[in-house]
């Protein structure tokens, strides 16, 4: 267990009214939590302390070989008061992978799970109570080595920063519009897609602006080899309910293993729905759409929990689906999750964490 030394904010910054509109990801709490790993001592000095810009070096490695992970989750004011995480053991473990795969020191599960929930039980205050609203949690590892060369980093820190959000998407549940990247690719198998991490989400950026320039939020990518099978959206995974049945893209090391995935994979199982891992083509989708079989679409993430896509986009091919409305699915599973979330629902799981 660690020993996390607590320095308060002497000067607490004025929380947003519960009215005023958050937006997402655009205001801190007043505290963050700082951890720091040296190469034969180990993760060391745990602290919670006030929010604060950082001091590196300019020659530290995250800076130029992008050598970070990160991950996301939300805590959440339950219906009875308390304050809850959802599944926070998954994040810790995809984190712990992630690193790994950076060749980075890994954060024991157990101890990204204490250290979020004592960050948040000090800024509970600021949880936003509004509809749709949570607690954003981030927590990262840097390197922070002072030296220019590319190699295996032997200094590094964990830090958790919070941030009061809104919806991820300002249109909530409304759909989207998605369109299939067949010229750039964001990541391949065997290399790092299936960890979280920035240089994933560089790769993205330009797909991303061209996407909302044409009018659509989200680039659905392909596979980096054949260009053919669907893979995922820039910031969720992607499903599909395809002639009854629910179809997301399996896993194969280009695609990051969301929790909210997991999540909707078991919800839907439970529901009574055939669910498939497995290769879905762009094509396989157009033909479906042709013969009325592709009856909805959504993506899944921490920050927009379900994404309703209504448009779908792959070469001149405008694919309209469930009449740009959110399909009967896409809504309950999104009632479904956010209800075990803020405690309307049930928790039968052992899905949700108590904070406080």
């Amino acid at each position: 267990m660690l020993d996390i030394k607590v320095t308060r904010n002497k000067h607490p910054k004025a929380k947003p009214g519960k009215d005023e509109p958050l937006g997402f990801g655009t205001l801190f709490t007043d505290h963050m939590f700082v951890m720091d790993y040296d190469e034969g001592q180990g993760w060391h000095d745990a602290r919670i302390v006030p929010y604060e810009n950082l001091s590196l070096s300019p020659a530290c490695s995250v800076l130029h070989y992008g050598l970070e992970v990160f991950e996301g989750l939300k805590a959440y004011k339950a219906v009875d008061g308390r304050v809850l995480l959802f599944r926070p053991d998954r994040n810790g473990k995809r984190m712990f992978d992630s690193c790994e795969r950076l060749c980075m020191a890994p954060v024991p599960v157990e101890d990204f799970v204490q250290a979020v929930k004592a960050l948040v039980e000090i800024d509970k205050d600021w949880i936003p109570t509004g509809e749709g609203c949570s607690l954003y949690i981030r927590p990262f590892v840097i390197a922070v080595d002072p030296y220019l060369g590319v190699g295996k980093s032997s200094h590094h820190q964990f830090i958790i920063i919070l941030s009061p959000s809104g919806l991820y998407y300002p249109e909530g549940l409304k759909p989207v519009g998605i369109w299939i990247e067949d010229e750039y690719v964001r990541a391949v198998r065997g290399g790092i897609g299936a960890a979280k991490t920035g240089g994933n989400y560089a790769a993205s950026i330009l797909a991303q602006d061209l996407a909302n320039k044409g009018g659509y939020s989200q680039v659905l990518w392909l596979d980096g080899v054949e260009r053919k099978y669907v893979e995922e959206v820039g910031a969720m995974n992607i499903f599909f309910k395809i002639d009854g049945k629910v179809v997301t893209p399996m896993l194969q090391g280009s695609i990051l293993p969301g929790i909210t995935r997991a999540t909707v994979i078991e919800l839907c199982k439970d529901m009574g729905y055939e669910v498939e891992e497995r290769k879905v083509s762009a094509q396989e989708l157009a033909d479906a759409h042709e013969a009325g079989k592709l009856e909805e679409i959504w993506g899944t993430g921490t920050a927009a929990i379900i994404s309703a896509v209504g448009r779908l986009k792959w070469g001149d091919n405008v694919m309209i689906i469930n009449n740009n409305e959110v399909g009967p699915l896409s809504q309950k599973l999104y009632d479904t999750i956010t209800g075990i979330q803020t405690g309307k629902i049930e928790d039968k799981k052992g899905w949700t964490l108590e904070v406080c």
